[in-house]
């Protein structure tokens, strides 16, 4: 890891720790250009929003969807101070996103919580009724 890199890592543990001290979960990301210039910076929202879906990454990769073209999203990197989750991870693909650079990984975050803490999937079932929900799927990825 260059010193540049060190330099926005850090940058993201700082937005971790504005959102802890403004009341949310201690999480903070940014997007930067591919010669280190910061784009945009994110920090977790959930409790003051009151909006579940309001990580710092989330929020980075809708942005870039809407304000950055694919050639120049392919060619960021974040730098975000955890591992994204599963739903974050997501939209970071779906956004074209070049590269994700994380301090902290799940497995160590999961390490800092108390036992029990962790969030547990409800049941799912299914595939179901395919026929029926083919239908309006047919064709739109040609």
């Amino acid at each position: 890891m260059t010193r540049d890199e060190e330099r926005l890592l850090r940058r993201a543990i700082e937005l971790a720790a504005q959102a802890r001290a403004g009341g949310n979960p201690p999480f903070g990301s940014l997007l930067a250009a591919q010669d280190g210039t910061v784009l945009a910076e994110e920090r977790n929202s959930t409790l003051t929003d009151r909006d579940i879906t309001a990580h710092p990454e989330l929020k980075l990769a809708r942005w870039a969807a809407r304000e950055l073209d694919p050639a120049t999203a392919a060619a960021t990197t974040m730098y975000t101070s955890c591992q994204p989750c599963g739903m974050c991870a997501e939209a970071i693909a779906r956004s074209g996103l070049g590269r994700v650079v994380y301090a902290l990984s799940g497995a160590q975050l999961d390490g800092l919580k108390p036992p029990g803490s962790a969030f547990v999937a409800p049941p799912a079932e299914g595939p179901a009724l395919y026929d029926e929900a083919s239908l309006p799927v047919k064709g739109y990825y040609t």
